[in-house]
């Protein structure tokens, strides 16, 4: 069996990078097709391994402005030969669900999410872009939905990385889905390290992440609050933080994991398709308090943190009281073993079961 994995841009090692490499362990001689790639920011699992790109690659500055190229993508992927693969796996965030197949062949996406900028957060990337950005968004997000709906008929069937995609999936596509959560290496954490007095809040700092919500919480509380990340947002909140707010700026893993290893608790104020961040915090031992919506309802169970029910200052700081005046908090070991269940081994097991059990529905004979 010929295996092609199909995956929108290899420019980071993100949440979508990490579901390609544990595909690549299930499938070693599985080939990688992406509209553009930086191999120096790859791991050296995938620099590894043959990696077609689209002609977008050879644009100038493809690989730092490849979502300027996003009415491009459609034919980019369309160009792509797929016609000797047995197995197609398409990892779709942006567009990679596009690609032709053969008639035959078993078309497999797993989508982290519909493309969000021309869906549901169409208004909130519109929002942040200038009058030029945003009159190339009227022009270019209605065919684009055309095409990505009209594509989505040519898969075979979705896995959704939560209940939450799913959803969406059925919304936007009308297709069920199998939900299979994203893998975590929960092992790369150790939860038996001992607290300090202060909270965390990390990743990207962009609107829909709302740090501008956490920030705001603890400008008003007094308790200490460490930020990791950058985006473009921290210069504005870095202005409007008090004393109490520490920005550290983009940081390593390591510098990320002794904080997630060291916190009182996770701040999560967003609302996410997933959230790999949280499992890290609970792999780490480490409580969450999150925004009551999207892939924390699946992950931030009761015996792993609070969930808070509305995106207010008021509302966090509520939760944060609830948290403090809890008499035994979150046992560590108890966090960790529910982080397991979002471990590599997990999604490795449940992608391999549902692709057995497809090609094993396309084998049996039909009646008739």
């Amino acid at each position: 069996m010929k295996v092609a994995i199909v995956h929108y841009w290899l420019v980071t090692m993100r949440g979508g990078e990490k579901v390609v490499e544990e595909l690549c362990r299930l499938y070693p001689e599985a080939e990688i097709f992406t509209l553009v790639c930086d191999r120096s920011k790859l791991s050296p699992l995938l620099q590894s391994k043959t990696i077609h790109t689209s002609f977008l690659q050879k644009l100038p500055g493809a690989t730092r402005n490849y979502t300027k190229m996003l009415p491009l993508m459609p034919f980019a992927l369309e160009q792509f030969d797929l016609q000797s693969f047995d197995l197609v796996i398409s990892s779709e965030s942006g567009p990679a669900k596009g690609v032709i197949t053969r008639p035959d062949a078993l078309h497999v996406c797993y989508c982290h999410s519909p493309m969000r900028y021309i869906w549901d957060h169409f208004h909130i990337y519109k929002g942040d872009l200038g009058r030029v950005g945003k009159a190339m968004m009227n022009v270019f997000a209605p065919p684009l939905r055309v095409w990505d709906v009209t594509t989505a008929a040519r898969v075979d069937a979705f896995a959704a990385n939560s209940a939450h995609v799913g959803r969406r999936i059925r919304k936007f596509y009308n297709r069920d889905s199998t939900v299979i959560h994203p893998p975590v290496a929960v092992d790369d954490f150790d939860p038996t390290q001992p607290r300090d007095d202060f909270y965390l809040c990390a990743g990207q700092i962009v609107r829909y992440k709302r740090v501008d919500l956490a920030v705001e919480a603890f400008n008003r509380s007094g308790r200490r609050l460490v930020v990791i990340g950058d985006g473009a947002q921290a210069e504005r909140l870095k202005r409007t933080a008090g004393p109490n707010v520490t920005f550290l700026g983009y940081q390593p893993f390591p510098v990320l994991r002794d904080h997630l290893q060291r916190c009182r608790a996770l701040i999560f104020p967003g609302e996410e398709d997933f959230g790999i961040l949280p499992v890290e915090a609970m792999a780490a031992g480490a409580p969450v308090i999150a925004y009551d919506s999207g892939g924390a309802r699946e992950t931030v169970v009761e015996a792993a943190g609070i969930r808070f029910p509305h995106q207010s200052v008021e509302s966090l700081n509520e939760a944060l009281d609830r948290f403090e005046a809890m008499p035994q908090g979150f046992d560590p070991a108890g966090l960790r073993r529910h982080a397991q269940a979002f471990s590599a081994d997990e999604f490795r097991r449940r992608m391999t079961d549902l692709i057995t059990r497809l090609q094993a529905e396309r084998a049996a004979p039909t009646a008739g």
